[in-house]
């Protein structure tokens, strides 16, 4: 098996929360705590779970965009924790990102051209003839015509602006993307188009993304393996196909069973979850889904579940050792 292009070990992040008269930090919401996980070359990661459970700030975090609280961040096994200066330059030229929003992420006062060309001349000093070659192959690669170069961001539609979006994280040839949530804001036939899009250019480049999302059918089409994030910890990973088969993890099974069927002839088993998401701010004790799930019992509330194989070839942080055989 080939070492992993992109690892990540117990990556945490506290955000201090202030109070008195001085400011001073009373306690800690732990948005990130303990992540790992590893993504190869070619390889798409999805990395899924409920709105504030920390996905996309281990996205942030990666790009060190924010700084961890601790945690390893290594990069074709150098260690990029801590990189500063011209490491750090480096290490961002080879991992990049695709932003949720294609609306707020390109300034509206550039023409299509520039943004694209100004990632590349942060970089590289090149001839303007050269650099308009360039950024002209660029977006053809995503589908648009060489002359959008002159287009601002207004004049695109929703989906265009994710493509120049998509041109602009490819315009420094980087080994990873972190997508995050890059079809969430786009029309159901577009985001068909964009995923298309994106492993189409994963097959012809090599490039590996980490995709985060909270939409399970896209994950299921575009994701090789998955990873399931609750209240800041993964609480289950593996191939895509064992995954959405065989969940091992009482939350996934509960994410599974709630996600739409495509032919309304078919019905789940639906897992109904009572109760709202605990606050990060106090997380229960023991296993943090307890409060939630319907197979709890007394270790949930006094011990951390650690995340363990299974036979069906995942990993899941749960006590029970079959909780599929229990849901049956």
């Amino acid at each position: 098996m080939t070492a992993p292009l992109l690892e990540i070990r117990d990556l945490k992040k506290d955000f201090p929360v202030r109070g008195g008269l001085l400011g001073r930090s009373v306690r800690a919401v732990k948005a990130v705590d303990g992540v790992g996980f590893t993504l190869r070359r070619g390889e798409t990661l999805g990395l899924v779970g409920e709105s504030g459970c920390g996905k996309s700030t281990v996205g942030k975090l990666i790009l060190r965009l924010m700084e961890p609280t601790g945690g390893t961040i290594r990069l074709d096994g150098r260690d990029m924790t801590a990189a500063r200066g011209a490491v750090l330059r480096d290490f961002r030229r080879q991992v990049q990102m695709v932003f949720q929003d294609p609306y707020a992420s390109l300034n509206p006062r550039m023409r299509a051209g520039a943004i694209v060309a100004e990632t590349i001349q942060n970089y590289e000093t090149l001839p303007r003839a050269v650099l308009r070659e360039r950024v002209a192959a660029l977006l053809g690669k995503v589908g648009l015509r060489p002359d959008a170069m002159e287009k601002f961001p207004f004049e695109f539609s929703g989906g265009q602006r994710q493509r120049l979006g998509i041109a602009r994280a490819l315009a420094l040839s980087p080994s990873v993307i972190v997508a995050d949530e890059p079809v969430s804001a786009l029309d159901v036939s577009v985001q068909a188009q964009v995923i298309n899009l994106l492993m189409d250019l994963q097959r012809d480049l090599g490039v590996a993304y980490l995709f985060i999302s909270h939409d399970l059918g896209v994950v299921e089409h575009i994701a090789h393996r998955v990873a399931v994030m609750y209240l800041g910890r993964i609480v289950e990973i593996g191939e895509t196909a064992a995954i959405f088969s065989a969940p091992r993890h009482p939350y996934t099974q509960a994410l599974i069973s709630a996600a739409p069927v495509s032919d309304p002839r078919l019905r789940r088993l639906r897992l109904y979850l009572e109760g709202d998401v605990p606050s990060p701010l106090d997380p229960p004790q023991g296993c943090a889904f307890h409060t939630r799930c319907p197979f709890a019992f007394d270790r949930c509330r006094r011990e951390v579940p650690v995340l363990g194989p299974r036979a069906t070839g995942q990993a899941a942080a749960c006590h029970l050792p079959d909780p599929q055989a229990v849901a049956a």
